[in-house]
């Protein structure tokens, strides 16, 4: 199956470099930028577009991006691995609040340019495993500051429709991966195998940024997983 790879807030294809270099030499994997939609669900639509049918694996905010694709587009998203992702923020209230946190951070990277704005990004506790050379690192400090404020204001959890009602709906394979490290979306992930009718549920040493903190693990669980939808 096609394997279809979408990465996070602030990262470029190359954060999945590592991820790809594991898979076997003929695998039929490329990963895609997000594009420069106006609104959460518009960019998931694009995604969709551009992407195609397959397996879609989404870490992060490209895991909350890949669910939605999922969602609006079943007769493309074949199956499903989210990586420390969500299925969104269910109070109304908090998701306000996420969208004023957001909006000041946005506001902070068009102030100071990316590279501070990354320096003090990566400092948080959730990133701290992650190695000074792991994929995709130099290639963020590439973006404009434009890109990021824009994947803050349109893309961040607060705007994000909060889907965990409809993950009933998913009738399609569906691998949740976290973190042991990484507490809150441990508990998440863990809740939205409840809800996910064909979930299936792995963990992996590390961090929030699995795929730049443990890409061969990371690899080795989507390989086991296609073997399973093969099976």
């Amino acid at each position: 199956m096609r394997m279809v790879f979408v990465p996070g807030f602030s990262q470029t294809t190359a954060s999945w470099s590592g991820v790809l270099a594991h898979l076997p030499l003929r695998s039929d994997a490329t990963a895609i930028e997000i594009p420069n939609a106006p609104t959460f669900e518009a960019t998931a639509d694009a995604l969709a577009t551009e992407a195609g049918p397959g397996l879609w694996i989404g870490y992060s905010m490209g895991g909350r991006l890949a669910l939605a694709a999922a969602l609006r587009h079943p007769e493309l998203v074949q199956a499903l691995v989210l990586v420390s992702a969500t299925a969104g923020i269910e109070a109304a209230a908090d998701r306000h609040a996420r969208v004023i946190e957001d909006d000041a951070r946005a506001t902070d990277v068009e102030a100071r340019g990316v590279n501070a704005f990354l320096n003090d990004w990566l400092t948080q506790p959730m990133f701290a495993n992650v190695p000074p050379n792991a994929p995709g690192l130099n290639e963020r400090r590439t973006l404009s500051p434009a890109h990021l404020a824009h994947q803050l204001r349109a893309l961040g959890p607060g705007v994000m429709p909060s889907y965990w009602g409809r993950l009933h709906e998913l009738q399609i394979p569906v691998l949740l991966v976290s973190a042991t490290l990484d507490a809150k979306f441990d508990a998440v992930n863990d809740r939205m195998a409840t809800l996910i009718p064909a979930a299936q549920r792995t963990r992996i040493a590390g961090g929030h940024a699995l795929a730049q903190e443990a890409p061969g693990a990371l690899a080795e669980a989507i390989i086991a997983f296609t073997q399973t939808i093969r099976s």
